[in-house]
């Protein structure tokens, strides 16, 4: 028996060690030890700005409307030499974009208000084509027309106008216009100063002379890697999602999209599309009460879409149809996701304690306001909840202090029945009985503030509002790592305290274990956010200095 609880030990530390340096190597970028390969590249053969055909119509129909041509009408004449790709960078206060006149395109887009994840002297980026990474928005035509294919986002723009900064009406504007297919599609890119929504507005003009029957499409591409901040103690989300009215918010995953199970809304008039990730959100927003098809698709290895086709219904020669959308790219800021269309705040990501973890933000968000430091907002919002659950844990205090005092008690039973089991435990159980302990009564209050704590846990790991936000001194960024460890440690020593405080186990393989457990904990917490550290600290603070009292109580008593 005791070659087994060391074993046990043994086994805890050597485990410890592995996450240790698992996450010391995820932490500097390397390969992952729990991962099988490194994250898969994209299909060399297959560019993000290819026109995906089963983003088209044929796949995600628009009823009524045939599948658009996949090449131009036969015998047609040769499409002059695409034109040079023009790139057109805008500036706002609160972005730097950068677009390009092949597709009318984001094909980068910079959030100048918040610093990369691994490099603070860089920005953070979302639409992005470099790399092994694959982030785009695309819009464009697909229909019937008897003169081709229509304008999409691997057409050749014209760039009629380009205002690239904000100018005397805190808003910049682009205009581009392509001619494909008997169609003029105007593409205007609206940019407003302290927004994170652009105004997609298309213009389609038939300049043939037959009627044409286009439908618009709008669809966000992305890679299928896993985030590389990822770490195994603190895995995020990143993915397709999707609300409609009718059937709420819908969260898929890129794994069921390539092995076609991705199970969703695909007719709906309101709602949104989007790929979320941990922090930031990048959604269409059409116009409301305006039917569209919803689809997911893989485009190429390791490449996925969501979006929506909307019939833009027939267009007769001469005449101009319009439509508008909105493309918010930005942090999960849930206050202002709130304002901009129904649901769209569900992306920032509770997991199943959402009930708990959304009144947990509003008042940090109300203590925030206050203080106007998120690290002091912590520890406020600590506080309240030990004071909230003052009454449960002084009961569980009380039930060990009480333990406590009889340990010695128990200590003579086991050495006086070490031999007969039944009766060491018949003895034990009547002297609770004598002693009015319930043994359970330490573990109650921690069970019913277990949903709680999880839920804190969310709030921490899903509000960009403390990404980049800094405590005191060493502490710059609340949901990064303490750079010194000083955290964990002071965690180590609290834990060591309590563990002091607590009632001594009567086995002595049972006591080192107890004594090794906070050194185990302090070793996790390494990688784990400081702003979650941060509340642990000041929890186990507050629990030495209720538990003492209560333990200091008892004793005196049993003294007399």
């Amino acid at each position: 028996m005791e070659f087994n609880k060391r074993t046990v030990l043994w086994i805890v530390f050597a485990i410890s060690l592995i996450v240790l340096w698992n996450n010391w190597m995820v932490a500097n970028g390397k390969q992952s030890l729990f991962s099988a390969q490194p994250p898969a590249q994209v299909a060399q053969q297959t560019k993000p700005t290819d026109v995906p055909a089963a983003a088209q119509p044929g796949s995600a129909a628009v009823p009524g409307a045939p599948a658009a041509a996949a090449t131009a009408v036969p015998g047609a004449p040769a499409a002059p030499a695409a034109p040079a790709s023009q790139i057109v960078t805008v500036t706002t206060d609160v972005v730097k974009v950068d677009i390009d006149s092949v597709g009318g395109v984001i094909k980068r887009l910079e959030l100048l208000h918040y610093p990369d994840h691994f490099d603070k002297t860089k920005n953070q980026v979302l639409f992005n084509v470099n790399g092994p990474s694959v982030y785009l928005g695309q819009t464009g035509l697909i229909g019937t027309s008897a003169a081709g294919v229509l304008p999409n986002h691997t057409t050749p723009f014209t760039v009629k106008s380009a205002q690239t900064t904000l100018g005397g009406n805190n808003q910049a504007q682009v205009v581009l216009e392509a001619e494909q297919g008997g169609v003029r599609l105007t593409k205007t890119l609206t940019f407003r100063k302290g927004d994170y929504l652009v105004g997609v507005r298309h213009d389609v003009t038939n300049i043939s002379a037959a009627p044409v029957q286009p439908s618009i499409y709008l669809q966000l591409q992305h890679d299928g890697n896993k985030p590389a901040t990822d770490s195994w103690f603190m895995p995020s989300y990143t993915g397709p999602t999707l609300y409609t009215d009718a059937d709420k918010y819908q969260k898929l995953t890129f794994e069921e999209i390539e092995k076609g199970k991705a199970d969703h809304s695909t007719k709906a008039d309101n709602g949104w599309v989007a790929i979320s990730q941990h922090f930031f959100v990048s959604a269409f927003i059409p116009a409301d009460k305006s039917p569209r098809d919803i689809f997911t698709k893989k485009i190429a290895n390791n490449l996925y879409a969501i979006g929506t086709v909307q019939s833009l219904g027939t267009v007769a020669p001469g005449a101009t149809v319009s439509n508008d959308t909105r493309l918010y790219s930005g942090p999960q800021d849930e206050q202002i996701l709130e304002t901009i269309t129904p649901g769209l705040e569900l992306v920032k990501d509770y997991g199943m304690l959402t009930v708990i973890a959304k009144p947990i933000f509003w008042v940090m968000t109300q203590l925030h306001s206050m203080l106007g430091n998120w690290g002091w907002t912590i520890v406020a919002l600590t506080i309240l909840i030990k004071l909230a659950f003052f009454p449960l844990s002084a009961a569980g205090y009380r039930s060990m202090a009480k333990m406590r005092v009889v340990t010695p008690k128990m200590q003579a039973i086991r050495e006086r029945y070490k031999s007969d089991p039944a009766k060491m435990q018949q003895a034990t159980m009547e002297l609770y009985k004598t002693e009015k302990i319930n043994p359970l009564g330490g573990c109650l209050p921690i069970l019913v503030q277990m949903p709680v704590f999880f839920a804190l846990y969310w709030v921490l790991q899903a509000s960009v509002e403390m990404r980049g936000a800094p405590w005191i001194l060493w502490i710059q960024d609340l949901t990064q790592p303490d750079p010194f460890y000083i955290l964990p440690v002071i965690y180590a020593v609290s834990m060591y305290i309590t563990t002091k405080l607590n009632p001594q186990p009567t086995d002595p393989v049972q006591a080192k274990m107890m004594l090794f457990m906070p050194i185990a904990f302090s070793v996790v917490f390494f990688f784990f956010p400081s702003g979650l550290v941060l509340y642990w600290v000041v929890n186990n603070i507050l629990s030495i200095a209720q538990q003492w009292v209560i333990t200091r109580k008892f004793e005196t008593a049993a003294a007399k």
